[in-house]
């Protein structure tokens, strides 16, 4: 099973008043576990990004104004997410911008049937709480100390493993199990063996049936066809 853990960058909020993609970032996951494909593609916005947009993700005009435009990279994106089920936290912006970006080169939109929404998610696991990346990597204990800025491949890395931890753990994906097993033998080898309990001696009973107790016992295999308990006993 492939998905596809995938997050962007854009220059503001709403791609209908002009605002576009500066960096798409994705985590390839196979069977739940990362294959250690990753893609990373920063993009020209042939237009100027807001310096309280900047303040969000650290990516500046200098710096993408020689990364190419999404015309010629799209393909690139397509190739790497293509079979794979979306796996993006907060999926109507990043999918109202993806599905922007690609009308604009004439391709067909993305399907909303390959996307899992981790917002949605979160939000019914942990109902009434924030349910934002940092409160989620804080809740699972993910190390997101290097999230200075917003990074669309960072992100996403953070994001796959909060993934594996709502669906149970990162032992689903990570390799954990076999950990825990290794130390469950440690354990065993470890252990003292259990110390033979001295009680009190009984002599054994003997609790022999009452004549009408057998008495029942013959009328009930009577009853039985071809019962084996009266074979043997013949």
């Amino acid at each position: 099973m492939k998905e596809i853990v995938l997050d962007t960058e854009t220059t503001g909020m709403d791609p209908s008043t002009g605002d576009r993609i500066i960096e798409i970032g994705a985590v390839e996951l196979i069977n739940h576990i990362p294959s250690g494909k990753t893609l990373q593609i920063y993009i020209n916005p042939e237009r100027d990004i807001p310096a309280e947009a900047t303040a969000v993700h650290g990516i500046t005009d200098e710096f993408v104004k020689d990364k190419p435009v999404f015309a010629e990279v799209y393909t690139e994106f397509l190739d790497f997410i293509k079979g794979g089920k979306l796996i993006i936290h907060n999926a109507e912006f990043d999918m109202k911008f993806l599905n922007a970006e690609l009308a604009k080169v004439g391709h067909k939109a993305l399907s909303w049937g390959t996307v899992v929404d981790t917002l949605a998610i979160a939000r019914k696991k942990f109902p009434g709480s924030p349910a934002n990346l940092d409160a989620l990597c804080r809740r699972f204990g993910i190390d997101n100390s290097n999230r200075t800025y917003h990074g669309a491949l960072l992100d996403s890395e953070l994001l796959a493993e909060v993934y594996l931890e709502l669906l149970g753990g990162r032992q689903h994906g990570l390799g954990l199990a076999s950990d825990a097993s290794s130390q469950n033998d440690k354990a065993a080898q470890n252990a003292q063996p259990l110390k033979q309990i001295k009680g009190e001696y009984r002599e054994p009973r003997d609790f022999k049936p009452s004549a009408e107790e057998l008495a029942a016992h013959e009328g009930l295999l009577d009853k039985i066809k071809d019962s084996i308990w009266i074979k043997n006993k013949a």
